[in-house]
């Protein structure tokens, strides 16, 4: 079971805070490092001192770290045109030596776009599409040769598609609820497929259609990686149990049902439930930045019983 480390910057953090808990994600074993791609604080949060824009930010830590994997959970496509969202992740890609990863998603926050002035159509899921079918063809047209594609939405004439990215393709990653278009949708393009914020059961549902779909298209189910993300909050003990969710404005019983909260052995033991439904990598909701021991208590009494 990988485990990677997934924060929500928008809630309040500083460049400077996201690279410290990228570097102790990097020293402290984990795969990868994630974060969200959000311009506008949620819930009670004051949202100060304001946003980071996510690939700003993967960029300066491409070159700060050596080892993790970088990505988005997920970019919205509502924020940028998908030739330009491909120039940015080849980029940044190629600044960490391939080490990138785009997750990529319909967006659906209408109050943010209404704060910075983004247009939030009510078309989403087929600019959605169309994006993943721009952004996978540039990457994928061989250099001297130019790519061309003619949507409902874009439209992208002899293009030189450059640069390339490190590697010969970013894996993708596409997740959600949905039960009939997202599947299909991960079937065709995604490399990984993520069931975020999900029961046991719905993940494992889920998966299925997934599994199902890439079938259909004549794809191996097996090609996908499957994987979740949950909220973590773990404790020495119930003191310190409560004392995270209390950060998190959530009750422990509540945490314990719907996220991976409890003591070391009590999240070990839903993360291998998560396994037997067919997860393989778990994305870990971080939400207090600056509790470093969080994530070292992680490291070293829960990623060890995974193995």
């Amino acid at each position: 079971m990988d485990l990677r480390i997934f924060t929500e910057p928008q809630q309040g953090a500083t460049y400077d805070t996201v690279l410290r808990v990228a570097k102790a994600t990097e020293d402290l074993g984990f795969d990868a490092f994630f974060r969200s791609d959000h311009y506008l604080h949620m819930g009670d949060a004051d949202g100060l001192p304001g946003p980071t824009d996510a690939w700003i930010t993967l960029a300066g830590l491409a070159r700060e770290t050596k080892q993790i994997r970088l990505g988005t959970l997920v970019t919205a496509a509502t924020f940028r045109l998908p030739g330009v969202l491909a120039i940015e992740v080849a980029q940044v890609d190629r600044m960490s030596g391939g080490r990138v990863e785009l997750g990529l998603g319909a967006g659906w926050f209408e109050q943010e776009h209404q704060a910075y002035g983004i247009p939030f159509p009510g078309n989403r899921f087929d600019r959605l599409e169309e994006q993943l079918a721009v952004v996978t063809g540039l990457w994928a047209t061989e250099v001297g040769k130019t790519f061309s594609y003619e949507g409902a939405h874009y439209r992208l004439t002899d293009s030189p598609a450059l640069p390339k990215p490190a590697q010969s393709k970013p894996p993708v990653i596409i997740g959600g609820h949905g039960p009939k278009r997202t599947p299909r949708l991960a079937a065709r393009y995604a490399d990984e497929f993520n069931m975020p914020f999900a029961s046991i059961e719905d993940t494992e549902r889920q998966f299925g259609r997934v599994r199902a779909a890439a079938e259909e298209a004549g794809r191996s189910a097996d090609d996908l990686v499957y994987s979740s993300a949950l909220v973590i909050c773990v404790g020495k003990d119930d003191a310190e149990v409560a004392r995270r969710a209390a950060f998190l404005g959530r009750e422990v019983d509540e945490l314990k049902e719907n996220g991976l909260a409890g003591s070391p052995a009590e999240v070990v033991d839903k993360i291998g439930r998560y396994a037997a439904a067919g997860s393989r990598r778990m994305y870990l909701q971080t939400m207090d930045l600056d509790d470093l021991d969080h994530l070292e208590l992680v490291a070293s009494q829960v990623a060890p019983q995974l193995g």
